[in-house]
């Protein structure tokens, strides 16, 4: 049981006359009370403090270069005529070279010697002959131009720049903070034959 200060002082003093009033009667103590102190209470308090602050700085990007090849003419284009041979082909067609008849032979027939009227056909050959399928011409021949390349170096990109910001930094520092200070009072105790 707590009480407020003013009013534990009095109790106590009362309690102490009591009691030293009772010690010296030979009286016996009925209730005895102890003073108690209580702790003060802290806790811890995060806070963000700035470690550096907002900045600016220009970032500057080279300029990017590359090659290329550009074509010099060294010789314009030129006509010229050439000859094409005639196109021939050999060709073959079927010509007689003997008419069929009769004529007449000797031959064994049975064991007999007999006189025959033999049929002849008509005889044939091939005859390989040269044929122009197309005429010699002249046929226009165009000779392309003629360039070299020379190599150039150009600018792909121009130098750049920009302005880039850079947040502040902070960083979280703890600290202690009282939450409330230490109480004192008094609280009823029972002592084996001493306080009942």
């Amino acid at each position: 049981m707590a009480f407020k200060p003013v009013f534990c002082a009095a109790v106590a003093g009362s309690m102490m006359l009591a009691a030293v009033s009772d010690s010296f009667a030979g009286g016996k103590a009925v209730e005895c009370y102890e003073q108690y102190r209580t702790a003060p209470v802290y806790d811890t308090v995060y806070e963000n403090v700035q470690v550096n602050p907002a900045s600016q700085y220009v970032e500057t990007t080279p300029a990017i270069y590359g090659t290329r090849k550009r074509a010099v003419l060294m010789r314009p284009e030129q006509i010229s005529y050439e000859v094409v041979p005639a196109v021939v082909q050999t060709r073959y067609r079927t010509v007689k070279v003997a008419d069929g008849g009769h004529s007449w032979e000797w031959r064994w027939i049975n064991g007999r010697k007999v006189l025959c009227k033999i049929k002849r056909k008509a005889r044939y050959e091939q005859v390989a002959e040269t044929v122009v399928v197309q005429p010699e011409y002249q046929r226009r021949v165009i000779i392309p131009a003629v360039y070299d390349y020379e190599v150039e170096q150009v600018m792909i990109q121009p130098e750049q720049r920009r302005v880039v910001d850079v947040p502040a930094t902070y960083r979280t520092v703890a600290r202690q903070v009282l939450v409330s200070e230490g109480t004192t009072g008094w609280k009823r105790v029972k002592i084996r034959r001493h306080c009942g």
